[in-house]
């Protein structure tokens, strides 16, 4: 069997406390913490995403019962929320019990936009929110609520 052109790994978002971003990606979000391990002095994400060698990083994989390893959450204490706008990088969800995800992101006192209106180009309808976590990373969810006609 022949390796795919490409694959996609996973997402990766920087925050600055894993813990504290737990409470929205594994309790709101859903999604289960495969590990979370310190990152090795040498790692590459020092240099890539322009990390002090000072900072101990740790790093966390998330996952789903139908989607191992799809998010990663990197730990850089030293990490300032991301407020710049536009934003530059978003991870979109399909989420089956969105009114409780919103309704627990608000009592996080996350940034939860006002709903939208969504229509897919093959003409399915739904509602789509975007929520911002502790660290100011984007997640939009969205569920689809009519089929196409």
């Amino acid at each position: 069997m022949s390796k795919p052109a490409i694959r996609f790994q996973r997402s990766n978002f920087v925050v600055a406390n894993i813990e504290r971003a737990l409470t929205f990606y594994r309790d709101v979000l859903g999604f289960d913490v495969v590990f979370i391990k310190d990152s090795a002095k040498d790692s590459y994400s020092y240099d890539v995403f322009e990390i002090e060698r000072h900072n101990k990083m740790r790093f966390a994989v998330l996952g789903t019962t139908e989607q191992a390893n799809v998010m990663a959450l990197t730990e850089v204490p030293d990490a300032k929320p991301i407020i710049d706008t536009p934003r530059r990088s978003a991870i979109i969800l399909e989420i089956r019990d969105i009114d409780r995800v919103l309704e627990q992101s608000r009592a996080l006192g996350l940034k939860v936009y006002p709903e939208d209106k969504l229509i897919t180009k093959d003409g399915r309808e739904g509602r789509e929110i975007g929520i911002v976590d502790f660290d100011g990373n984007l997640v939009v969810i969205y569920l689809i609520t009519k089929a196409a006609a």
